[in-house]
């Protein structure tokens, strides 16, 4: 996901420089949601797997 994320922020910076304002905001709007989501993922997973351990 943080790919993902990544690429669609190279789209939008490759496409703000060409001058297509529409795609650049789209692809930086998309990239911020699935930077999001990889961040609440991963601390949901760093919970999940704190809680784990301590279980015997």
């Amino acid at each position: 996901m943080l790919n993902w994320a990544i690429l669609f922020f190279i789209v939008a910076i490759i496409a703000g420089v060409f001058g297509f304002g529409g795609i650049a905001s789209a692809s930086a709007g998309v990239a911020q949601i699935l930077f999001v989501l990889f961040l609440i993922l991963f601390v949901v997973a760093m919970v999940v797997r704190a809680l784990k351990g301590r279980t015997p």
